[in-house]
């Protein structure tokens, strides 16, 4: 379909800014239920096109911006949800800075590439409840190892029988934290076991050597059950781990680097992987081993079997079959 408006909406806690391009016009609602239903009424009094050609668009803000996404999606609105670096780099040099103004600029950059920008399209319910479990996990896993570092450093440094309920408490803590994160990660197999599409998703990219329960969760989530990317070089340069060239005539050429803009979360957990799989998995075993041995960078070779374990999960979803090793079938 092609757009012939745009609206832009900065999102907030408490309220949203939307302005129309064309007119320009300006209006703050509350961030709930019955603000959108207001700037509904009010972009289609005020819009002289169609609401039907017009596109809205927003930053992702996580929790802030979700319900407006969700409403947008009951009610059949097209909408895009772009995470705010996308849009600022978009914009040069600019000065100043408000809701109104956010709200501007999102407006001039959907109107811009109104039918180019790719639609937003909802998650599964099992989806969104899979991403909380897991951003819990996280911040718990975080905790825990801040808690064991300073429990080490501690008993370094001080007397235990001086610091009996120090030591005993941390202890606790600790093996309290370690309860949780296991409580969560059986969540999360019956969250992906729930649902028919992700319990097959599932299967299919564990089948990949290297890969568990935590990888496999964030891998359903990041990619929305393999449908937010088209093909598993992009999804390589979201995790940060497909190298990128730089030269400019013949004073700048540099050796190909993964670029800092990614995923760091999957990226780390991609590194594990990959670090897991040159263990256990045979072909990425000896071809680690003939590369380090060929004078190859380390570092860089890991990151190879990094992107080999995305292709892979890609080709075994694709293919809708389980990987198969065939170093076992050699002579």
């Amino acid at each position: 379909m092609k757009y012939l408006e745009s609206i832009g909406i900065d999102v907030s806690k408490s309220v949203i800014d939307v302005v129309i391009h064309t007119s320009g016009l300006h209006k703050q609602f509350n961030n709930n239920k019955k603000g959108y239903g207001q700037f509904i009424k009010w972009s289609e009094k005020n819009t002289e096109k169609s609401i039907d050609k017009t596109l809205i668009c927003f930053e992702h803000t996580g929790l802030y911006s979700m319900t407006l996404a969700a409403f947008l999606c009951e009610n059949n609105h097209a909408f895009s949800m772009l995470s705010a670096l996308e849009i600022k780099r978009s914009l040069g040099l600019v000065r100043g800075k408000n809701d109104k103004v956010d709200a501007a600029r999102i407006a001039e950059y959907a109107y811009l590439r109104r039918n180019t920008l790719k639609l937003y399209s909802m998650p599964a319910q099992a989806i969104l409840k899979l991403q909380k479990v897991l951003s819990l996990r996280v911040q718990l896993v975080r905790e825990s190892a801040k808690m064991k570092g300073t429990l080490s450093e501690y008993k370094t440094f001080l007397m235990k029988k001086d610091y009996a309920i120090v030591f005993k408490t941390m202890e606790k803590l600790i093996i309290q934290l370690k309860k949780h994160i296991e409580n969560l990660e059986k969540e999360v197999l019956e969250i992906v076991n729930s649902n028919k599409e992700t319990k097959r998703i599932y299967e299919l990219i564990t089948s990949v050597k290297g890969i568990g329960l935590v990888l496999a969760a964030n891998f359903i989530v990041t990619t929305n059950c393999f449908t937010a990317f088209e093909n598993s070089r992009k999804y390589a340069c979201y995790a940060g781990i497909a190298p990128f060239e730089k030269q400019s005539g013949s004073s700048l050429k540099t050796n190909a680097r993964v670029s800092q803009l990614a995923n760091k979360k999957m990226k780390s957990l991609l590194n594990m992987a990959a670090s897991s799989a040159i263990l256990h998995d045979p072909e990425l075993k000896q071809y680690y081993s003939r590369r380090i041995e060929a004078g190859k960078s380390r570092m860089s070779t890991l990151n190879i079997v990094r992107n080999k374990i995305v292709h892979r999960v890609f080709a075994v979803v694709k293919r809708g079959t389980p990987y198969v090793v065939l170093n076992k079938f050699a002579a």
